[in-house]
């Protein structure tokens, strides 16, 4: 038998289909076996984001399936992720694509590094909620009915929760990062502001830049304690 630490070996845990992306790829879902989850946590709605869906990985192939609470998305925009694009396939920022009362048909603006313009265009989709991706997930998530969803995302080293909660303050206490109501920018078409219209709370967890050894010391540990229940004693 080997020795080497769990983490390292494959993903045993099994996983269920809740959709698939353009290019024909499962959008797939891990969940408890015997409880509803409370909490859904999920990666990667940004394809160029992928380290989001690597720690998650991390922390399944560290636990038993017995010890997952919690229902994980390791990748929301799988072909994004192959690509290493921001966007879909379809060349659509899904965080951009949600059916919100602020969904926008304009071009989507981003910066590929701090400190470049943000003059990269992406298109919001052809209507809102378009995308098989945008929605599939809004299906899962009117049935799964979580009482929290924490989103993966990068690198603005913060923790992004309008409400405050106990949760999000002691994330942000554990991560060393601020604790903010908002990015500080618009997000027209965004999932938070699809979940806050459907009265879920959500939590916006803005990885920092830095390197994988760093980020899997002080995040992994959150990580883990956000998808086995550690957390569920501090839900409204």
């Amino acid at each position: 038998m080997s020795d080497s630490p769990v983490e390292f070996g494959p993903l045993r845990h099994k996983s269920r289909e809740y959709g698939f992306s353009p290019k024909g790829l499962a959008l797939e879902v891990f969940e408890p076996s015997a409880e509803l989850p409370e909490i859904l946590v999920m990666g990667s709605i940004h394809g160029d984001e992928s380290l989001s869906t690597v720690l998650l990985s991390e922390c399944l192939r560290s636990i038993q399936p017995s010890e997952l609470k919690s229902a994980v998305i390791l990748a929301a925009n799988p072909d994004g992720v192959l690509a290493g694009t921001r966007c879909n396939s379809r060349g659509v920022d899904l965080n951009r694509n949600f059916p919100t009362e602020n969904w926008s048909a304009e071009p989507v603006y981003y910066r590929n590094r701090p400190g470049s313009p943000q003059n990269i265009a992406l298109s919001p989709g052809v209507t809102a909620g378009s995308e098989a991706e945008t929605k599939a997930l809004i299906s899962l998530i009117k049935t799964l009915k979580p009482s929290l969803v924490v989103s993966i995302h990068g690198f603005l080293a913060c923790i992004d929760d309008p409400d405050a909660s106990p949760i999000a303050e002691n994330i942000a206490g554990r991560s060393g990062m601020e604790l903010v109501p908002d990015v500080g920018y618009s997000t027209p078409g965004s999932f938070g502001s699809w979940c806050k219209e459907q009265n879920i709370p959500i939590i916006t967890y803005e990885l920092p830049s830095m390197g994988m050894t760093e980020l899997k010391r002080i995040h992994i540990p959150i990580f883990k304690d956000l998808i086995t229940g550690h957390y569920h004693s501090l839900l409204k």
